[in-house]
């Protein structure tokens, strides 16, 4: 990886900082690196740290994406509430406009979910105003 995403878009939060780290435990990313790291592979856009909430998982699982679920065959424990993800911008925005977007991590959402969400709701979601 050459820290530019692949794309040109540096490796940078949504202050324009470098990113820091969403989760080690569970570890990640789209690179499994801990952090909300993208490169233009990643159509989905796993941009914004959030912290899970068991009405976000519900939710998610309602939607056809079940994170609560361990994988082992994934290398992927199953997410709990408190827990902190690299989730789809556009999975964030939509529970956002259903009243069930979880707690986001500014300093470690990747500023690419910008192009989905607009900073004003992730900072009204916000656990580390700057």
């Amino acid at each position: 990886m050459d820290g530019s995403g692949g794309d040109g878009n540096r490796q940078v939060n949504v202050f324009g900082e470098p990113l820091v780290t969403c989760s080690d435990d569970p570890v990640t990313g789209w690179y499994r690196s801990g952090c909300c790291e993208t490169d233009a592979q990643d159509l989905g856009s796993h941009t914004v740290c959030a912290v899970m909430t068991a009405e976000f998982l519900e939710f998610s699982k309602s939607r056809g994406n079940d994170l609560s679920t361990p994988r082992p065959e994934f290398g992927f424990p199953g997410l709990k509430p408190g827990d902190r993800w690299c989730l789809c911008a556009a999975r964030w925005l939509e529970a956002f406009e259903a009243g069930r977007a979880p707690r986001v991590h500014l300093k470690a959402t990747h500023r690419r979910a910008l192009e989905i969400v607009e900073l004003a709701r992730l900072r009204a979601h916000a656990i580390d105003l700057a």
